[in-house]
């Protein structure tokens, strides 16, 4: 959204955003000078607000300001914003960026906007199979900004910060800390990596966003993990806004997710040219195709795998180089910000003229 934003705003769409009022992305909008519109999903005690209460919220609010259109930017608040926008009349549109099962009462939510964008095919046919409107339902592939995200000249700093030789390899990964994201998967790997080649180093880049128990132990456990059996090895980084910087300083990057609607980390490291392994799961073969050589897919859960498809790929830096460079074109050519915000635009034109 942030990265669609400035063109969206360029080509003459007003544009406010429900937001909480405090936190990164209401930072990022403010920076971007984006009315931002307090819109909290939890209450004084920290616990979320019945969905009624904020389907009330959003209600008052459509009916004082009453816009052109509401685009609801993710699948919960798609779901949130369906009866409301069915009520009010309001034309409403909705993206679909997860690939969860959904109750039944949630297919009927979504149903009731007037358009859903799916980011990848993958993710479009997952829903049409629990029943959202065929009809309804569009593939919109997300964008990413290739001038902020592009290939750079290693400078060394990662190895610096982490006390690290010049000539470390580092294999990295990025995204949240959960059980989708593959990361055991990852370490399992690093195991047989660092036993191969003695100069490799693994970072990741993210921290823990669920206060569950179960993410909170799984958290843990990994921690517990790399220190038993890649001690010195693994570098956790927690969460980074320098996404972009640090991209240019891995060999490789690493995606392990066992399931993956269309992974913004991947379009970023593309555009920026690094070397992929990633699992070929969801949409990612939609931003990869096998015959394209823009990455190495392999299966998910199979960790001899992942680190077989490593060390083959630091013992090729040419084969690397390549695949970084073919990487870079298939998102020039595919996956911009431009591309997505003028694909989304398209899909505002048609609501409003109805």
């Amino acid at each position: 959204m942030l990265a669609i934003l400035p063109h969206v705003r360029r080509a003459g769409f007003s544009v406010e955003v429900l937001a909480p009022p405090t936190g990164p992305l209401a930072e990022a909008l403010c920076e971007q000078a984006v009315p931002v519109v307090p819109f909290g999903l939890a209450g004084p005690s920290g616990r979320r607000l019945p969905q009624r209460r904020l389907r009330d919220q959003l209600r008052e609010h459509l009916l004082a300001v009453r816009p052109d259109l509401l685009h609801a930017n993710s699948l919960a608040m798609a779901r949130l914003a369906g009866p409301v926008t069915a009520e009010t009349g309001v034309p409403g549109l909705g993206h679909l960026r997860d690939i969860v099962r959904l109750s039944r009462q949630a297919v009927t939510d979504l149903n009731r906007l007037d358009r859903l964008l799916a980011v990848s095919e993958a993710t479009r046919r997952f829903h049409l199979a629990g029943g959202v409107s065929a009809e309804k339902t569009f593939v919109a592939y997300n964008g990413v900004d290739v001038s902020r995200f592009a290939p750079r000249r290693r400078s060394g700093f990662l190895h610096a910060e982490l006390g690290l030789a010049p000539k470390a390899r580092l294999v990295g990964a990025v995204g949240q800390i959960s059980l989708r994201k593959g990361l055991d998967v990852i370490v399992e790997a690093a195991c047989r990596v660092v036993r191969r080649a003695r100069d490799v180093h693994f970072v990741v880049a993210g921290q823990r966003w669920s206060e569950k128990p179960e993410s909170r132990a799984l958290e843990a456990e990994l921690c517990r993990m790399t220190e038993a059996t890649v001690p010195g090895r693994f570098h956790w980084l927690g969460y980074r806004r320098d996404i972009p910087r640090l991209l240019g300083e891995l060999a490789l990057l690493v995606h392990a997710a066992r399931q993956e609607p269309l992974g913004r980390v991947l379009l970023e490291a593309a555009a920026c040219g690094v070397p992929i392994v990633a699992t070929a799961v969801g949409g990612t073969p939609e931003i990869f195709p096998p015959e394209s050589g823009s990455a190495r897919l392999v299966p998910p859960d199979d960790p001899a795998r992942l680190a077989d498809v490593i060390l083959e790929l630091l013992a090729d830096p040419e084969g690397r180089c390549r695949m970084g460079a073919e990487a870079r074109r298939q998102v020039e050519k595919r996956f911009t910000a431009h591309q997505a915000a003028r694909q989304l635009m398209e899909h505002y034109r048609q609501l409003l003229a109805g």
